[in-house]
């Protein structure tokens, strides 16, 4: 079996680029990891599901993305999946010192849907049991700016504002709610335009919602990478001149043939107390003294369809980072799952719309982990 494509935590990934437009629009701090040209004012795009490879693959349906400067690709981190590659973005530092290590997470006793801030496979709203600046403490880089002087925006979806994820991500700055592109980009000129230090953070749901409902590479992803093509373009022509736009995303996405299902199969259920994380990447908490049997038995049933581990050897080999808190680590499931190829490990009980969705993503393979880092300024005229 092929070794796991492991994030690289403190050199190229998602952690290292906010640090790197800090240091562009020169807020003091540690030399960073990553190189952003000097500038005024710095915007952050980050486009969901923007996979490198499907970039690659897909280049002439964005041919504009295709002609920028890639200063990446940069690793999504472990999960790869939103809310931990968000929260990587906005804090700064990797999955195992953030504490957000999974689409659901076990934490206080409940199975937390990090995106919505409920209860996995119910409507109860967690935020005030569960304080989103209580399980990810870590103060934002947002903060950080703004505490110094800079103009921070936050430019997304307006039914974000207030939310946990955003509390526990993207806290700091003012936010600007959207509705569609025109908005968007609207909202992420209209936060650079000056004068002073600003620094904008802007947001893009779709591409990853058209990989999840119809598959990564299909027409309706292709034609929704369209519309980002063009809606980058759009804000690259309008920039000021001293103003820097990135791109990235926060994973990228594979197209799922082959599903284990976790709710119904009682093989993979036996000895397993809770199961969080996502489908291509689990934690499986474990009853007590059933470790050993269910590490063999997920091994047996995967096969080389994923990678399963202790708990011990996922940390050891820096899945998560080169160091795991106290608090993240007892999030950790006592094995650890990352799938391969096209498997999936759905929950069609508690986690029914994404279990039928052919698209999924969280794993180590390239085709999840890498992520371009594109630099886009004002092109000339005349």
């Amino acid at each position: 079996m092929t070794a796991p494509l492991l994030p690289e935590y403190g050199r190229r990934s998602l952690a290292e680029v906010l640090p790197a437009l800090l240091a562009a629009i020169g807020v003091p701090g540690p030399p960073p990891a990553l190189t952003v040209p000097p500038a005024r004012a710095a915007a952050l795009l980050l486009v969901d599901g923007l996979g490198s490879e499907l970039l690659r693959r897909h280049a002439a349906d964005a041919p504009f993305l295709a002609s920028l400067p890639d200063a990446g690709p940069v690793t999504s981190g472990f999960p790869s999946s939103t809310s931990i590659g968000l929260t990587s973005l906005g804090t700064g530092v990797p999955p195992g010192a953030h504490g957000m290590l999974g689409l659901s997470l076990l934490a206080g006793g409940e199975l937390l849907d990090t995106l919505r801030w409920t209860v996995q496979g119910g409507r109860t709203d967690l935020r005030e049991r569960l304080v989103p600046e209580e399980v990810q403490p870590v103060p934002t880089l947002l903060e950080r700016a703004a505490a110094g002087g800079v103009a921070v925006s936050v430019v997304t979806l307006g039914e974000f504002d207030g939310s946990g994820l955003t509390r526990a991500a993207l806290r700091g700055g003012r936010f600007l709610g959207t509705y569609a592109l025109g908005d968007l980009a609207a909202g992420v000129l209209g936060a650079v335009a000056g004068p002073g230090t600003q620094l904008c953070y802007g947001y893009h749901r779709d591409l990853d919602a058209m990989g999840h409902l119809h598959g990564p590479g299909s027409l309706p992803w292709r034609l929704q990478l369209a519309q980002v093509d063009r809606l980058v373009e759009l804000v690259a022509d309008r920039l000021p001149p001293d103003v820097v736009l990135v791109v990235t995303g926060d994973h990228g996405m594979v197209a799922v043939d082959r599903k284990y299902d976790a709710d119904t199969d009682p093989v993979l259920s036996d000895g397993v107390a809770q199961l969080s994380g996502d489908p291509r990447a689990r934690h499986v908490h474990v009853r007590p003294g059933a470790v050993e049997d269910v590490l063999a038995t997920w091994r047996a049933v995967l096969g080389d369809g994923a990678w399963v581990v202790p708990a011990e050897q996922a940390v050891a080999d820096g899945w998560f980072g080169p160091v795991v808190a106290p608090q993240a680590r007892d999030r950790i499931g006592d094995v650890v799952v990352a799938a391969r190829g096209g498997t999936a490990v759905i929950r069609s009980r508690v986690e029914r719309f994404i279990s039928r969705m052919p698209g999924q993503h969280g794993s180590l393979t390239a085709d999840e982990q890498l992520v371009p880092l594109l630099l886009a300024a004002r092109r000339p005229t005349g």
